[in-house]
Order: C-alpha cells, then structure tokens, then sequence
C-alpha cells in the first residue's frame, strides 16, 4: 500500500521500519519536532525522524495538525504535503498529537493505530506503565481504525503478551514494538484483500492510562512490597522509581518481593538487611529486595559495585521526599 505514517519515538521507529522493508511505499512521514534533551539540552531528532533522513522519506515535523489552534501554518503546510501524497492508510503509532477530523478522513481507507495495550483497558498515553503498576497478567496490542475519540475506535486485530515478572516497562516496550510492527503487516494485508473486519470496542474494561508525571516518582514504603515493586518495574526507564536517604535522592531501578516480612516494630523503609542478592527493605507487612540503585549524578549500579561506593546498613532508614526532615523535628 502507500502510506502516511505518523509516529515519534523507537515504538513508532520499529513500525516504520518493518512497513518499509515490508515494500510497503512510505510517502510522507509526520513526526514531533525536534526537542531539546541530554546533558547538553541540544536540539535532538525523534527516532522516527533519524530513519526517514536515513532512508530519503519525505518528512514533516508540524507543532499541531488543528486548522484552528495555536499554529495553524504548521497545520495548513501538513495538510498540503499530505494531500500531495494520497495515501491508501495512516499508519499512527506514539505519534503524540491529537489527529482532527480532516486528518481522519484524508486516506482512502483512514488512519490506523498500534496502541499498546488489550482496549478498551488502558486507553491513553502510558498504557505499557499503567499495566504493569496495576499488577496485570498480560497487555497487548490493539490495532484500531481510529475516530475523534480517545483510544474508542473499531479494533481490527489484537494479540494478547504476558507480563513476566520481571519485566520492565523498558522491556515491555520493546516486546510490544515487534508485535505492533508484526500486526500491523497482517492488517494491512487483510485490508488490501478485503477481510479486515472491524469490531466495536466492548462497553465494559475501560480504564484510563494517564500520563506518567515526575511526582509519582518517590516510592511510599508504607504501601506492600508488591505495589512498590510493581511502580518500580512501571517507572524504570520514566521517570525512574526514588527515595531519599541521608537528604540524598536514589533512584531505585531494580526490585523484588522477598520472602518474610518485617521484623515486629520495624518502621517502613527500613533496611533490614544488606546481603549479595539485594536490600531487603521493610514495606506494609512485607519485604522488598532491591538489586539496582543509582545515586544523583551517578550511573545505574549492580548492589555489590553500588556498595562499594555507599554503604548501606541495616537500621538505615529510606524515606519519601520532606520526610527525614519531619523525623528530624
């Protein structure tokens, strides 16, 4: 088929690279405009970007795509580089802006979506993070024909993944990116034979998976050792899992529920012990083992190379941000 695409970070890169070794024709590209990040704060073009210039795609990089909004020129010069390249289907993978109805009627065939998850569960923005905080079994990918609503579009195909028990929702990512790439290759054959079969969303399931902020960052050890580990794995890479020790501020990385529980009267957020296979750390009724740490400025560390430079002890106290001051008073 020829196609538009529209996607911004690896998870979108991934489906646009299958697409087009696929011998799929990419004739536009839409991507986020390049933001500033890293140490430096330079200028940095999306994944999705970097294999359009790679590959000679045309590409367009609009702040909005609303004829109304703040920047309506963006919005005008994308419609006219869409509409000189008619497209069979949009493919839309973590674009990140809000497609408006001109842009979903466009296509012949209309614009399709990868999202990350079984919907109507985890609507929204961070559907990978939300599944594994809440503890879910398996997530998914949905391919949905898509409408002026939030994630409410007809489903075209879904496959259901397991969550491991270990994964993060770096691996989780990376799991999903294939499978999306995979599906998306199968529905577009299906729809250039006829047999792709849209379905309505079911009524009942829908949760929401709103954006992860930075305030969700520090862990509450008063909660059980399951809950934090499972905002442990959901938060690692973003914005990364903390808690304060000494008035300094630790990135918790990697955890896992320890066998026991807490010794009688011991506070949560207590170390209980410092041993080779991790920190046990006292939470509601229950343990949590951590196995990788990082200190501000630092890099993610291994327990035993973290050690080395830290030395962590039992009675030592981890805490949410103002407090150790409160404890102090």
């Amino acid at each position: 088929m020829r196609l538009i695409f529209a996607g911004t970070p690896e998870f979108a890169r991934i489906a646009l690279a299958q697409l087009h070794a696929s011998g799929h024709e990419i004739a536009l590209v839409l991507t986020q405009p390049d933001r500033q990040g890293g140490r430096g704060m330079k200028l940095q073009a999306s994944a999705v970007k970097q294999f359009a210039l790679e590959h000679g795609l045309a590409l367009a990089q609009p702040r909005s795509l609303r004829l109304d909004g703040h920047y309506p020129e963006d919005a005008s010069q994308a419609r006219s580089a869409m509409e000189a390249a008619p497209a069979d289907a949009m493919v839309v993978a973590a674009y990140g802006l809000i497609l408006p109805q001109w842009v979903l009627d466009l296509p012949a065939r209309g614009c399709f979506n990868i999202h990350a998850s079984l919907l109507p569960r985890w609507r929204g923005a961070a559907p990978i993070q939300r599944a594994i905080e809440a503890g879910d079994a398996r997530t998914g990918i949905t391919l949905m024909q898509m409408n002026a609503g939030l994630d409410t579009g007809d489903v075209l195909l879904a496959q259901a993944l397991p969550i491991g028990a270990s994964d993060t929702a770096a691996t989780l990512h990376d799991k999903l990116a294939v499978l999306g790439a995979e599906l998306m290759i199968q529905a577009l054959a299906q729809a250039a034979s006829g047999t792709l079969k849209p379905l309505p969303q079911p009524t009942e399931g829908v949760t929401y998976a709103h954006k992860i902020e930075k305030s969700e960052a520090p862990i509450d050890w008063a909660q059980s050792a399951a809950l934090i580990t499972q905002r442990i794995r959901a938060f690692n890479p973003f914005p990364g899992a903390s808690t304060c020790l000494k008035g300094e501020t630790l990135k918790i990385w990697l955890a896992n529920v320890a066998p026991g529980a807490p010794a009688a009267g011991v506070a949560p957020g207590t170390i209980q012990t410092v041993a080779a296979d991790g920190i046990a750390v006292a939470a509601l009724n229950s343990l949590v083992r951590i196995t990788e740490l990082q200190r501000a400025g630092g890099k993610r560390l291994p327990l035993a190379d973290f050690l080395r430079g830290f030395a962590l002890q039992p009675g030592m106290a981890f805490a949410m941000p103002g407090q150790e001051l409160a404890l102090r008073v």
